[in-house]
């Protein structure tokens, strides 16, 4: 039987450590040890993770496109990584970039974090990026952008828990963690071997601990290693490699999602200019990658260009894969928002979703119970809703989500594509032909362009390339409307979302909506769409409505469909309302290589899945875009260039379009 992929764990906090102060030099009490020797802890690192890995000149020789990958066991305060961080800038040529990754299982908060790296001031420039971005406690994969050459992933939960699920490959290792005399739970067999997994042929180590549990563990994993000189009061240390690794076995229960491998990546072509495209290129971009942008309207034209757009999620009280990628994606948008430097884009100013009804009450209620996510991510809200709103408010529940917000979309666009990586063409491609080594898009008006890949972002036209024909895609209208303020309503505070959503007033109009019509492919305003959404924001904030409708009438109007503006736009979505982000199948290939499934479902062949060489595919976003498309843009990005993923393996496979074509055969459609 193939081996079953990797389950993820329950969606949890973290807690954490518990820490004894020697002035900036915390001490562990769960475990009894230091997270670093306050006297020569720099010497330390450099001499055991960065000489024994002979990085300085390992950086200076780099010259492969792909990111140069260090993986940690234990991040702890982050004096290791920050270190690579500076031996890389020092040493790596211009176009190198680096890649770090680390496991933590309990997390420093923001402050003793701080409290803690204020012992480097030589680190300093460093360690204040890293506190800017520093995540929530919330098991799973937080992608940090430190720079435009170093990224940062850090998998919150049980080291080796988190390196079952890494869907990546390692070329150094810090093996560091609490000694394993004081953290015995983590040194154990499937440590070293799921080390030896996601390791590249030629992957180093090094770590602190000589201790004989390790060594017979990395020597049973396949690394061969060595005692060598020590630092400080530390006499030897160990250090090695693995030249073969293991074959990585989890793709024997779904050999449909094995990647492509990788190709020559200069040019790639964009089909899109709407959140999702423009991610995309701007993803690829700052990877140092020329990225041509086609767009048939301007960016932003679609459902993309309404003037306010809601930065939030629905998380399920039990929870999926959907909802764990939804509550990643958000997290991730939140950073990756906050690092455009451009506030006028978007607002953190909050999200309330309130529970109209009893209903969604108990399901708000059963989720908070169950996964109990710190108050920075989500809490919940039983009092004062009215005051955390800025508005009046009826209801008796709802979810506080305070770093989310608003977002201008169709200036987040137009924001995004201003690099010098970046060309826009406005043009409407109507087929892709694989010539040779390169695509070849045919543009409607006779116009050609080559690229070594390309990715198709155009929502609802997704699916109108023979090539994508396979990907069902539902058009769903939705108009959102638009009224000035009068003098005297001030409207909410923060976002507030029920069956519909509306912000804080931007330039004096307040926008809400919006409306949702499935297989409705029509972009005219209409009366009637205007009317569902005036009666939708009654429901959900029923004081306020009031409000506008006494203001329109001490005017002599009145709070009608023909008194607001508005923009109807349509969107995409899949039937299971997850977004499709990844490499294209081959629809026909992988239809006959797993017909077997069809008569029977544990019958897997041991075939790799087919995909067309270098095409891939960001649709299907539906009305949670800002929160689904930049990180499915990092999917994309990090596949295409063969970096570690942003997400655990189970959800990468869970967005990949393939896996529409797997059921349909399972069910026999």
């Amino acid at each position: 039987m193939p081996q079953r992929p990797t389950a993820l764990p329950p969606l949890t906090a973290l807690s954490a450590p518990l820490l004894t102060w020697s002035d900036t030099s915390p001490h562990s009490d769960d475990f009894d040890d230091v997270y670093f020797s306050r006297e020569g802890g720099l010497e330390e690192t450099e001499h055991v993770f960065l000489n024994t890995n002979r990085l300085p000149e390992r950086f200076a020789a780099w010259e492969s496109t792909r990111a140069f990958v260090i993986g940690e066991t234990g991040f702890g305060t982050g004096l290791n990584m920050l270190c690579a961080w500076a031996c890389f800038e020092q040493h790596a040529p211009a176009g190198a970039r680096l890649h770090l990754l680390s496991t933590e299982k309990y997390p420093l908060d923001r402050t003793s974090l701080e409290r803690a790296l204020r012992a480097w001031p030589s680190l300093a420039g460093y360690s204040q990026v890293l506190c800017e971005q520093w995540p929530a406690s919330v098991s799973g994969v937080h992608r940090l952008h430190l720079s435009d050459r170093v990224t940062l992933d850090l998998h919150y939960g049980d080291t080796t828990e988190r390196l079952a699920l890494l869907d990546g490959q390692v070329d150094a290792w810090f093996l560091d963690g609490f000694a394993p005399s004081k953290n015995p739970q983590m040194w154990q067999p499937e440590l070293f071997e799921a080390m030896a997994a996601r390791s590249r042929p030629g992957a180093t180590f090094a770590t602190f601990t000589c201790a004989g549990i390790v060594k017979r563990g990395l020597k049973a994993a396949g690394f061969t290693w060595k005692k060598v000189p020590g630092c400080g009061r530390k006499r030897e240390i160990l250090a090695g490699m693995i030249e073969t690794p293991p074959v990585d076995k989890r793709r024997e229960a779904t050999p449909w999602f094995t990647p492509p491998a990788p190709l020559k990546t200069q040019h790639v072509a964009v089909i899109g200019a709407g959140i999702a495209g423009c991610s995309v290129a701007a993803a690829l971009a700052r990877r140092g990658i020329k990225v041509s942008v086609i767009e048939r309207e301007a960016p932003g034209a679609g459902g993309s260009g309404n003037r306010q757009g809601a930065l939030y999620v629905k998380l399920a009280a039990d929870t999926n894969h959907q909802s764990r990628f939804y509550l990643s994606g958000l997290l991730y948008s939140q950073r990756w928002l906050s690092q455009l430097k451009a506030p006028s884009l978007w607002q953190p100013c909050g999200v309330v979703q309130l529970a109209t009804n009893a209903k969604e009450a108990k399901r708000q209620q059963r989720f908070s119970e169950q996964h109990a996510l710190p108050e920075a991510v989500v809490s919940p809200l039983t009092q004062g809703l009215s005051e955390a709103a800025g508005v009046t408010i009826d209801a008796q529940h709802a979810l506080f989500y305070p770093q989310a917000g608003w977002v201008r979309p169709k200036a987040l666009c137009e924001h995004l594509l201003q690099s010098p990586n970046i060309t826009l063409t406005q043009g409407e491609v109507t087929s892709l032909n694989r010539e040779h080594e390169h695509w070849q898009l045919q543009l409607a008006d006779g116009r050609t362009l080559n690229a070594d890949h390309v990715v198709i972002a155009s929502a609802h036209y997704a699916n109108t390339f023979t090539q994508t024909a396979f990907a069902p895609l539902q058009q769903v209208r939705g108009q959102v409307s638009e009224v000035p303020l009068p003098a005297g309503v001030k409207g909410p505070e923060r976002v507030v979302c029920a069956g519909g959503y509306v912000s804080p007033a931007f330039e004096g109009v307040l926008t809400f909506g919006a409306s949702f019509v499935p297989n409705n492919d029509s972009t005219e305003v209409t009366d009637t769409d205007h009317q569902r959404n005036i009666e939708e924001l009654r429901q959900t904030l029923p004081a306020l409505v009031a409000e506008l409708e006494t203001a329109f009438e001490s005017t002599g109007a009145q709070l009608t469909p023909q008194a607001l503006e508005g923009r109807a736009s349509v969107r995409a979505a899949s039937p299971d309302k997850t977004p499709y982000a990844g490499p294209v199948p081959d629809a026909c290939a992988w239809q006959s290589a797993y017909a077997v499934l069809g008569k029977d479902a544990s019958r897997v062949p041991d075939v790799a899945g087919e995909h067309y060489p270098g095409l891939w595919i960001s649709t299907a976003h539906g009305s949670r875009g800002l929160s689904s498309a930049p990180l499915c843009a990092e999917v994309i990005a990090s596949r295409l260039c063969d970096d570690p993923m942003p997400l655990e393996a189970p959800l990468v496979d869970h967005l990949h379009a393939g896996r529409r074509i797997i059921s349909a055969i399972i069910r026999g459609q």
